[in-house]
């Protein structure tokens, strides 16, 4: 069977017969209101906001109170198996940590990417390694050690350097590749706009760009010499509106499974199962990108459907390990958290980010016991019943 997820909470109750209490909080909120008031405002806000009046953001959080799941007895789940298999990966469980292109900066000593890549070779949660990083990919895939890392393309509009990234990607032992769709420009985010904020023009996060051969091949002067004119020849490159057409050109450029980043609707499913994708992704970018959507938990049945059999990924308004529950229930292969482990690495670096995937891994463990749910063969559409 698989990893006793759960026997976490029994590591806090038997500290405190000692006196000794988590250092970490045990709450979403608690986590996020502590980290909020230890990060910068500019980072703050970049990571906290979302799309215009944020109401898609939260209507990502809200989605998961309009589902109960039924408690089951007589089950007998003393053990729970979570593991997975997904692109030929064994995982131990259905848990991954969404791409986040500021995790960097969230980290005290501005290496939040080494801490993130630290905080799954620790727990065997999955990373998905965003384009936009502090230290080049190389060196974050060194740091994930037996955990499977993922990469996140920023589809620029030189193919010849997305053909250089992805080309690095495969040789630095990312295990797949994901496009994400629905970012090829910013989306109107008022809470950046307050402090004219953009991490990027202002030369952060993009090792992997100056790091890269073919970047580095257009530019007068080295990065290290100007970066200013670094930051602006990514501004010209970054933003492929990409079409179906381009979609083949993708699945040409690596051998590896090819995951597309963004898709809601069961129509774009279908063209990109028919196109050649290994995996699609439900996703609206955590409310970021675009207000006035849908929540993203609310296409995920209809994703699933069109899917057809290809594994899917999700992530949007992902907060605990009921919300990881619920996702599953509703037919995502794989649960993507991204804000807790943010916040987590704020307060406590590796430790923080390793605090808030064993809590969510416990929650998830400890719901499949005392609701019944042994195997995540048994979480399916009907333990679910809509309550809102």
């Amino acid at each position: 069977m698989g990893q006793p997820f759960g026997s976490y909470q029994n590591e806090i109750y038997f500290d405190g017969l000692r006196g000794v209490r988590p250092r970490f909080p045990m709450s979403h909120g608690e986590l996020e209101a502590r980290a909020l008031a230890v990060l910068p405002e500019s980072v703050r806000d970049y990571v906290a906001g979302g799309a215009g009046d944020e109401r898609t953001q939260r209507a990502n959080v809200a989605a998961f109170e309009r589902w109960g799941l039924y408690p089951r007895m007589f089950v007998g789940a003393a053990r729970r198996d979570l593991s997975v298999d997904v692109f030929g990966m064994a995982l131990p469980a259905p848990l991954f940590m969404a791409p986040i292109g500021v995790i960097g900066l969230c980290a005290q000593d501005g290496h939040g990417d080494l801490a993130t890549a630290r905080a799954a070779a620790r727990t065997g949660v999955p990373m998905v390694a965003s384009t936009f990083s502090v230290d080049p990919m190389e060196a974050v895939a060194a740091e994930t050690g037996p955990a499977p890392v993922l990469f996140q393309l920023y589809t620029p509009t030189d193919r010849d350097l997305a053909g250089s990234l992805v080309e690095r990607a495969e040789k630095a032992g990312f295990k797949a590749i994901v496009v994400t769709l629905d970012a090829w420009l910013t989306g109107w985010r008022p809470r950046d706009l307050r402090t004219g904020n953009l991490p990027q023009l202002r030369g952060h996060c993009l090792a992997n760009y100056t790091s890269d051969p073919v970047f580095r091949a257009g530019l007068e002067r080295t990065p290290e010499e100007d970066p200013q004119a670094a930051a602006l020849r990514w501004s010209e490159l970054f933003g492929n509106p990409l079409t179906w057409d381009d979609l083949s050109w993708l699945r040409s450029i690596t051998t590896l499974p090819l995951i597309v980043k963004g898709l809601c609707h069961p129509e774009d499913v279908r063209r990109a199962r028919d196109g050649g994708v290994d995996g699609v992704y439900c996703s609206n970018h955590g409310g970021r990108q675009a207000d006035g959507g849908l929540p993203a938990l609310d296409a995920l049945p209809g994703v699933v459907e069109a899917a057809d059999g290809l594994p899917v990924l999700f992530d949007s308004g992902v907060r605990t390990g009921a919300d990881v529950v619920k996702a599953l229930a509703l037919g995502a292969t794989a649960v993507g958290i991204g804000r807790p482990y943010a916040y987590g690495l704020a307060v406590g670096g590796t430790d923080g980010i390793v605090h808030v995937l064993r809590s969510v891994l416990a929650e998830a463990d400890l719901l499949m016991a005392v609701d019944g749910y042994p195997t995540l063969a048994d979480l399916t559409p009907e333990a679910l019943r809509r309550i809102g």
